[in-house]
């Protein structure tokens, strides 16, 4: 039995391929550390093999990426100078073959086939964690919150994030219909429900933002592209003065409270507070990629000490600028964020120049959500991690022409692109 290329790495053309793969990654980078190395071998087995498919095709010209993997090289070069070099090297390969895989994905996936993959994988992971989840108590507000199959419920929440966004974006922005529109309401509702359950501030203010701003890019869908420029500076103007002007009437502080948040954010100013410290020991180059968080360093296990971190591990600083900074330097800072705000700003000028806008919007709005919990969770930072699969795939998109849309000729202005006789003839002349 043979099968054909273009159902694995034809955009489009690989729907069925395409969902199982996107949704089988997001159940995998959810429950790595649950399901071990099998895991992370069969996600490698789901985007890898694609290469020798049709290499030309599923890897393009590397000569457009290098931008998209300073990071990623950056990182593994930490080694030469890593607190813990093995841990460095390790680390830092993984993050770049995972960079690698989202990018295979970018290439082979339409944004249609991501979003179905999508809504399946978080409806996969949500009901994974309602079946097996247990709930945990934080020991630092005495807070009880449920948690699911993870071990904080800001991964939960993350997930229930996505759910939301992606369901939203899928029967607005993509217009799905008949099933998928079930899909997606169904997927909506569960990913809610988990958001409320979760009690992650966080992630309902994010989710909140971006689905404020898919409702935005909606609208501005139905303009022109010149109108779509217009209203979308003036709409950016009057958001950053009604910001300013929220903050400065106490809104931080009543935001804080309707969550039952206290002004340290739970102890996460004082932990940004030790990060600054550790950062400025070694601020252009860092102590190394996944080099602090290590058992036996003597800060590392005070910290986690004195926020009752008994697994000693699976920890940050709650800040990715600030863990960024610790492990990689101001070097590392440019070249992740580089990527970050590239993806932010291509996306953007691609919809307001209505090129592609659907996909345009879609992984602008993913971007928007990404740098919003930039500061207070570290999402696009580690390996197999969903957040930093989404910035890779929607910053490779930016290597991708986007189809010229032609206009129709206009009567009246093809005669003076007629040959001189042509025109006599024309005229009777």
């Amino acid at each position: 039995m043979r099968i054909a290329k273009a159902s694995l790495v034809t955009p489009g053309d690989n729907q069925l391929y395409g969902m199982a793969a996107v949704a089988l990654s997001l159940f995998v980078f959810a429950y790595s550390a649950r399901f071990g190395q099998v895991s992370i071998l069969a996600y490698y087995g789901l985007w890898l093999p694609l290469v020798l498919v049709d290499y030309r095709h599923v890897l393009g010209n590397y000569t457009r990426y290098l931008w998209i993997f300073g990071f990623a090289v950056f990182a593994c070069l930490t080694m030469f100078w890593s607190a813990a070099p093995a841990q460095s090297a390790r680390t830092g390969i993984q993050y770049f073959t995972h960079v690698v895989c989202a990018l295979i994905a970018m290439r082979v996936l339409d944004i249609r086939t991501l979003s179905r993959g999508a809504m399946l994988g978080v409806g996969l992971v949500l009901a994974y964690s309602f079946a097996f989840g247990v709930y945990h108590a934080d020991p630092l507000d005495g807070t009880v919150s449920f948690v699911g199959a993870f071990a904080s419920k800001n991964q939960l929440g993350f997930y229930a994030s996505l759910g939301v966004y992606f369901a939203v974006t899928a029967i607005i922005i993509l217009r799905e219909r008949g099933l998928w529109f079930a899909v997606g309401g169904g997927v909506f509702l569960l990913s809610a429900y988990a958001l409320a359950a979760s009690q992650s501030a966080t992630s309902v203010l994010t989710t909140a933002a971006a689905v404020g701003c898919c409702l935005g890019l909606r609208v501005l869908l139905w303009l022109s592209p010149k109108n779509r420029r217009t209203l979308f500076i003036a709409g950016l103007i009057l958001l950053v003065i009604g910001g300013a002007g929220f903050i400065s009437a106490g809104g931080y502080g009543m935001v804080l409270g309707a969550f039952g948040k206290d002004t340290t954010l739970t102890g996460r100013t004082y932990l940004w507070q030790q990060g600054i410290e550790a950062a400025k020991a070694t601020p252009w180059v860092g102590v190394g990629y996944q080099a602090y968080w290590v058992q036996g360093f003597s800060e590392a296990e005070r910290l986690w000490e004195e926020f009752y971190i008994g697994s000693r591990a699976g920890f940050h600083f709650h800040n990715t600028p600030i863990e960024a900074m610790v492990e990689t330097g101001f070097i590392g800072l440019v070249l992740l964020f580089g990527v970050l705000i590239a993806a932010i700003v291509g996306h953007l000028r691609r919809f307001l120049a209505g090129s592609d806008s659907a996909e345009a919007a879609l992984l602008l709005g993913i971007c928007i959500l990404l740098a919003m919990r930039a500061f207070f969770e570290i999402d696009i930072m580690n390996p197999y991690h969903v957040g930093s699969f989404l910035l890779y795939f929607a910053a490779g998109k930016l290597t991708l022409r986007v189809p010229q849309r032609h206009a129709a000729p206009v009567p009246g202005r093809v005669l003076h692109r007629l040959p001189v006789m042509s025109l006599a003839r024309a005229t009777g002349r």
